[in-house]
């Protein structure tokens, strides 16, 4: 048996012993297609980051401590993507980003429902869902709190303005990035790729080998600016497939 061998049957094993927690859910497209959504979900309680990997290194998601990946009937639009911060270099734009965003501060912390992270998430949320469908609250409890992983938050400010809030998991190998929000008045500041650029950077600190963006989906132009961040790959019929310049 070679290595290879060796690898795909533990990862066989894992996989089924996992499938058994799973079932799937049916709800509207949150991405707006006009077919219906599946969910194939499971609620796990702690996991091991190896048990965590697997299941972003196979096209996975976390919500909560509700891990799920996407099974709509005729339809594979929604493309698990990740980087190698390591083999990253910036482009001209992501260049000019970088140098715009000098007088911004970063920091870490714990994973909190401050008013402060509250006032500005709602402000978020009002500019994408202005029909009410969604708050703050709610995205902390439901979302982004889990006692699955470890998990913490990266906040961005201009002085003392909260410009941005990253919603992170993390361990030795992989970082993945749950969600990130951001003041609406300062779209002219690029911050989704300015955190972007900045996850890589820590990637590349801490010597960590995959960021892991979520989906893209192609046609949603909220999402178009991750594939601008060369070389990536993309999740294809079960395969991770490199994308160059």
């Amino acid at each position: 048996m070679t290595v290879d061998d060796f690898t795909q049957q533990n990862e066989d094993s894992l996989r089924n012993s996992l499938e058994q927690y799973f079932v799937d859910i049916t709800s509207e497209c949150p991405y707006g297609m006009p077919q219906h959504a599946v969910y194939h979900q499971a609620f796990f309680g702690s996991l091991p980051d190896t048990t965590m990997e697997f299941f972003f290194r196979n096209g996975y998601r976390r919500n909560g401590n509700c891990m799920y990946s996407m099974r709509c009937a005729g339809c594979q639009k929604c493309i698990p993507i990740r980087l190698h911060p390591y083999r990253f270099s910036r482009n001209r734009n992501q260049k000019r980003v970088w140098a715009k965003n000098k007088d911004i501060s970063v920091g870490l912390a714990p994973l909190t429902m401050s008013g402060e992270n509250l006032a500005l998430l709602d402000r978020f949320l009002k500019k994408r869902f202005p029909d009410g469908r969604a708050n703050a609250e709610s995205y902390y409890s439901g979302f982004f709190i889990t006692s699955m992983t470890k998990c913490f938050e990266i906040r961005y400010r201009v002085a003392d303005q909260l410009l941005g809030v990253a919603i992170v998991d993390c361990s030795d190998n992989w970082l993945n990035a749950v969600y990130f929000y951001f003041d609406p008045d300062q779209g002219d500041r690029s911050p989704g790729t300015l955190n972007i650029l900045y996850l890589i950077e820590f990637c590349q600190r801490h010597k960590i080998n995959h960021l892991y963006l979520g989906y893209w989906i192609d046609k949603v132009q909220g999402m178009q600016y991750k594939t601008a961040f060369k070389p990536h790959e993309l999740l294809i019929n079960g395969k991770w497939e490199g994308v160059a310049r």
